[in-house]
This record gives C-alpha cells, structure tokens and sequence, in this order.
C-alpha cells in the first residue's frame, strides 16, 4: 500500500488492484474540543469513533446498494478499520456536500436574521469548497460550473442523491426515535463523469437529536446499533 493523502478523520492509501484503501482514525472536527460536523478542522480526538464510523458507514453504503444508488463502496475490514473503494476523482480540490431539514450549526449562524432555531427546511442542499484557510466558502450552482469545477448534469446528479440518500437516512433514524438534522457529504465521479458518493456516511459528519437534544457521535452510534 501507498499512502497517498492524509485527511482529518481518515487516510487514503493506493491499493495494487487500482482501488484505494480507506483508514478511519478516531478525530472528529470541531472547534474548542467540541463535535461539530461544519467545522474545518480538528477539534477533539474520541477513542473508538473510527470504528463505529465504519460500522455505520457499511449499513448505509449496503442500503444504498440495494437502492440502485451508486457509491464508491466495495468491501470492509472491521478488524483494521478499513473500507476498500473505487477510484474517483473528487470535484475540484475538494467539496463538500450538505443536506439541512433543520436550522442549527453554521446556516443558523449564517441567517439568524431569516429563520428560527431548529426550523425545518426542506432538504435543502448546499455546497462548500473544502479550503480551511478560507473558511470552506459557500458556492452556487453556477458559480461551480463557470469555475468549470463541474458541468450543470453533474450538479443536478448530485443535489437529487444527496435529497435521495438523506432521505434514506432520515428514515433509519426516524425507525430508532431520533430525527436527522443535517449531513454532510462527499461526491466524486468516474472515467465516464459519472457522480458517485464517496468518503463515508457516519455519525461523525451528521447531527441527530432525540427528543429535540442533541445526540455526540458516540452515543448516536451506540443508539443506532442498539
């Protein structure tokens, strides 16, 4: 194996076979060694988060599966904390992908002005250059397509997954008395251009809240699992 990136929550190594190997690690973003899934860089390290973020992120990408929808998925190793994915190139030098049915974290900071705590929103779906020095700035649809980080199809393929996928883990949740507030995501695409999810879906890039109280990643796994 080659190590050929080192992010925040996980390192990439290349795999003889073409594929790449995904190592979770126990850090978790946040700001002042609290969790919060909007945050840009590291905040606080929790013993056992990369492998419950594995745990989780096989149930979904299994589910996504059997739904049609395409990932980059290919197997797992609990045992190292690893998961085995397809190439992909990611758009640009890194997007991120959010999907809001509530107003909490950096939306609400962002229009307090507008909208209520905990309002519901419509699966609304924003994206966010992956930059720390500059605060991971927002950018439009067409903003993305004139920076020729993607074509129009592309941008459509996507928001209508991250509705599709949030929905599927919206329910999940709703099966186990908790309500999903917000995800994040990550997309790439293949040879042909063709989107697929990518990274992970986990208790560490989303928030749930039971009965209207925040749940951390640790207990939310524990929940989920139970």
């Amino acid at each position: 194996m080659k190590l050929v990136y080192t992010g925040k929550t996980k390192n990439v190594y290349a795999l003889e076979n073409g594929n790449y190997l995904l190592k979770f690690k126990d850090d978790c973003t946040g700001k002042d060694g609290v969790f919060d899934p909007g945050e840009n860089s590291i905040g606080l390290t929790i013993e056992g988060v990369g492998d419950v973020n594995l745990r989780m992120s096989i149930y979904f990408f299994e589910k996504l599966k059997e739904a049609g929808i395409r990932t980059h998925y290919v197997s797992a190793d609990l045992q190292e904390t690893t998961m085995e994915v397809l190439p992909a190139k990611v758009f640009g030098k890194g997007l991120e992908v959010i999907c809001r049915l509530r107003a909490v974290g950096s939306f609400l900071r962002r229009y307090e002005e507008y909208v209520e705590a905990g309002a519901k929103l419509p699966s609304y779906v924003e994206m966010t250059f992956k930059n720390d020095a500059k605060g991971d700035p927002l950018v439009t649809r067409d903003g993305l397509v004139v920076l020729g980080v993607m074509t129009e199809k592309q941008y459509d393929a996507i928001k209508a997954q991250t509705q599709e996928i949030t929905a599927v883990v919206a329910r999940e949740m709703e099966a186990r008395g908790l309500e999903l507030y917000d995800i994040k995501f990550e997309f790439g695409y293949d040879a042909d251009g063709e989107v697929m999810l990518i990274d992970e879906i986990a208790s560490g890039n989303m928030r749930v809240y039971k009965d209207g109280e925040y749940i951390d990643p640790m207990t939310l796994s524990r929940l989920f699992f139970a």
